[in-house]
């Protein structure tokens, strides 16, 4: 699978340009993500044209994603200050000690249910999950498989015990390889989403202006509420980017109705993309440059081992995964 973080350099300036700036890296997500065969049939990426990104794509069919949840797992894995010393906060209230490690479980969870990069090495046969309900702990790792199973059947009757059920909700898993303690955790841009489920125990949200930031026990949910400061105005315009290229392609690669896109802003670029739908998707990235704010973000792209709940695989039903990562106010 291929990672492509987009890490913020700057703040955002105005809303076009921002927009601009990250349709650039989701339409070259979206091309990349194209099965090969594919785009053999096309002439090769190079020669795939705007208007016929929509028609190449399917939903399911090597998709791209954009995964906040990574933007998350990044922060934590490679020890960013202000969200790893929240994190270990909230892994104290679920009785975790040790410095906290992060497994991304499943990214743009299509089809097989996959692990991302670090379960291999930090999953032992031992690893207990923590779910804050009375009993042993079960064992992560031999729960994984059924946990993917529920997720495909959106919760539907599985083999997972009944005090971990909603673990196919899970994001992460948060815990340390020193003690070998993990709990499941959600991830939600949307506060007012967060919701809990038996054997989640950890709740990640964007800390909010004006309001508290506290770790915090949310005894009615059940879940450990764990803010993490970021800059809300990059994350909106990755997903309004993200609103103006599905709108186009569902709109098959022309201006999409009003209703269907309202933003102003987000309607600029759609036609940004609509007069240039007759030239390749790389033509049209590369001439958008000009209209998108620079250096707002900076691209990195890594291949991420995959390792599926029952075993290491090759098929691999998500192809690209489209990562902010904002900066950490």
């Amino acid at each position: 699978m291929e990672i492509r973080s987009e890490e913020q350099l700057n703040p955002v300036a105005d809303e076009v340009s921002a927009i601009t700036a990250v349709v650039r890296p989701i339409l070259t997500g979206v091309l990349y993500a194209l099965k090969a065969d594919v785009v053999a049939e096309a002439g090769g990426r190079e020669n795939v044209k705007l208007k016929m990104l929509p028609r190449l794509h399917r939903k399911g069919d090597g998709d791209t994603g954009i995964c906040f949840e990574y933007a998350v797992h990044e922060a934590i894995t490679s020890g960013h200050a202000d969200v790893a010393e929240r994190v270990e906060d909230a892994l104290k209230l679920c009785k975790v000690k040790g410095r906290s490690n992060s497994i991304l479980f499943g990214a743009e969870k299509q089809g097989s249910q996959q692990l991302i990069d670090t379960a291999a090495e930090l999953l032992t046969d031992d690893s207990a999950l923590l779910s804050g309900s009375r009993g042993r702990p079960v064992k992560l790792k031999r729960h994984l498989t059924s946990a993917a199973s529920a997720f495909r059947r959106k919760g539907a009757p599985s083999g997972l015990p009944q005090s971990v059920s909603g673990l196919w909700r899970a994001d992460l898993f948060l815990g340390s390889a020193e003690s070998d303690y993990w709990v499941g955790t959600t991830v939600k841009i949307n506060p007012t989403a967060l919701t809990g489920a038996k054997g989640l125990r950890v709740g990640i949200v964007p800390a909010a202006q004006g309001k508290s930031d506290r770790v915090r026990l949310d005894e009615k949910r059940n879940l450990v509420v764990c803010p993490v400061p970021y800059d809300g105005s990059f994350v909106e315009a990755f997903y309004l980017g993200w609103e103006v290229v599905t709108a186009f392609m569902a709109a098959d690669a022309q201006l999409p109705k009003e209703v269907a896109l309202p933003r102003p802003a987000a309607r600029t670029v759609a036609r940004y993309l609509a007069d240039r739908r007759e030239f390749t998707v790389l033509d049209v990235v590369d001439a958008l440059a000009t209209l998108a704010q620079p250096e707002l973000l900076r691209t990195q792209t890594e291949s991420a081992g995959i390792v599926l709940s029952g075993g290491t695989s090759d098929l691999v039903t998500t192809g690209a995964v489209v990562a902010p990562i904002p900066t950490v106010e």
